[in-house]
C-alpha cells in the first residue's frame, strides 16, 4: 500500500472495536501446552525459532505493568523474523533484511524501540546474528537485561557465528538518551508501542534524531508493528508522514474474535525531505543540544 492508502486503512470506521478486550488479547492455544502461553510472574515463557532451532527465553512480570508482558505484535515480528529466515528471497522482511546480509560484510544493526520483554530484538539476534540494541524506559531495563543474560546461550550459537544484544535505556524525546546510544543502525524495529496519545510527538521526534543523525538514513528502515486499537491511533501516523514514507508491507489475520489484525509498516526518510537538508547533521546536533537538560 502507498501512504495514501496507509491513511485510509488508518481511518476505517471502527467504532465498534473494544479497547480494552483487545488491549492484550490471550494468545491462541498451539496445542503444545507450553509456547505462547502467558507467564507467570517470575517465570520464564519459551517461544521457539524453529528456522535456527533456537528457543528464546523472556520473564513477564505482569503485575509490574503493560512494559513487563508480551504484547501480540511482538509475536508477529517474531514469525516473520522466522518465516524470513526459512525463505530469505520471500516474506515482507525480504526487501528489508536480504541485501543486508551478504558474506564477509559488517554484522547487521538493528535497534528496538519499546523492547518491553525483548523478545522481539532478541529473536533477531538469534535468527540474523545482528549487534541488537533493545531499549526501553529506565525502570525496564533490569527485565530487559535478565532476559537478555537467560539467552546467552542461544545468542553464542545464533546465525553467523552468533548476535550479540546491548540494553540501554531509552526514553522518547530525551535527546540524551538518543545521544548516549553512540551507534548507527540499519534497522528499527518496533511492535505495539502506539497506544498513548501524548507519547506521539515523542516517539516521531526520537525516529527523526535517529535518522537525521545517521549517515544510513537513506537505506535506513524502521518496521513497526501495530495493533489498532482507537481511531486516534491515525494521528501517530499523519505526524509520522510528514518526515517517512509509510507503506504497509504485512497484515495479520483478526484473531479472537477481533474485527482487526496486527499490521506491519515499513517507514523510509522521505528522499525530497533529505534533499532539503545541507547538513542534516547539523541539524540533529542542534535539536539534539536544544532539547538536552
Amino acid at each position: 500500500m502507498n501512504s495514501d492508502e496507509v491513511a485510509a486503512h488508518d481511518d476505517d470506521e471502527d467504532d465498534n472495536i473494544d479497547p480494552l478486550a483487545i488491549l492484550l488479547p490471550p494468545p491462541e492455544d498451539d496445542g503444545d501446552g507450553e509456547e505462547g502461553n502467558p507467564a507467570q510472574p517470575n517465570q520464564l515463557e519459551h517461544h521457539h525459532l524453529r528456522s535456527v532451532n533456537a528457543t528464546i527465553a523472556i520473564r513477564q512480570l505482569p503485575s509490574q505493568g503493560l512494559s513487563f508482558q508480551l504484547w501480540p505484535a511482538a509475536t508477529t515480528l517474531l514469525n516473520l523474523l522466522d518465516s524470513h529466515i526459512s525463505d530469505p528471497a520471500a516474506g515482507p522482511l525480504s526487501p528489508i533484511l536480504a541485501d543486508r546480509r551478504c558474506p564477509g560484510q559488517r554484522r547487521l544493526s538493528i535497534l528496538e524501540l519499546g523492547s518491553g520483554t525483548g523478545l522481539v530484538g532478541i529473536a533477531a539476534a538469534v535468527a540474523l546474528g545482528a549487534d541488537v540494541t533493545v531499549t526501553d524506559l529506565p525502570h525496564v531495563v533490569p527485565n530487559l537485561q535478565f532476559s537478555v543474560d537467560a539467552n546467552a546461550a542461544a545468542l553464542a550459537a545464533g546465525s553467523g557465528g552468533g548476535g550479540a544484544v546491548r540494553v540501554a535505556a531509552l526514553r522518547w524525546g530525551k535527546a540524551e538518551d538518543v545521544r548516549a546510544l553512540g551507534e548507527e543502525y540499519d534497522v528499527i524495529l518496533a511492535s505495539d508501542v502506539v497506544y498513548y496519545d501524548h507519547l506521539y510527538d515523542p516517539l516521531v521526534e526520537t525516529l527523526r534524531w535517529l535518522f537525521e543523525g545517521s549517515d544510513r538514513r537513506e537505506e535506513m528502515v524502521f518496521v513497526m508493528a501495530h495493533l489498532r486499537r482507537w481511531k486516534k491511533d491515525s494521528a501517530f501516523f499523519r505526524k509520522a508522514r510528514k518526515a517517512f514514507d509509510v507503506e504497509v508491507i504485512h497484515m495479520d489475520e483478526p484473531r479472537g474474535g477481533s474485527r482487526i489484525g496486527v499490521v506491519v509498516y515499513r517507514f523510509d526518510w522521505k528522499r525530497k525531505r533529505a534533499a532539503k537538508c545541507a547538513t542534516p547533521s547539523d541539524t540533529v546536533s542542534s535539536d539534539l543540544t536544544k532539547h538536552s537538560v
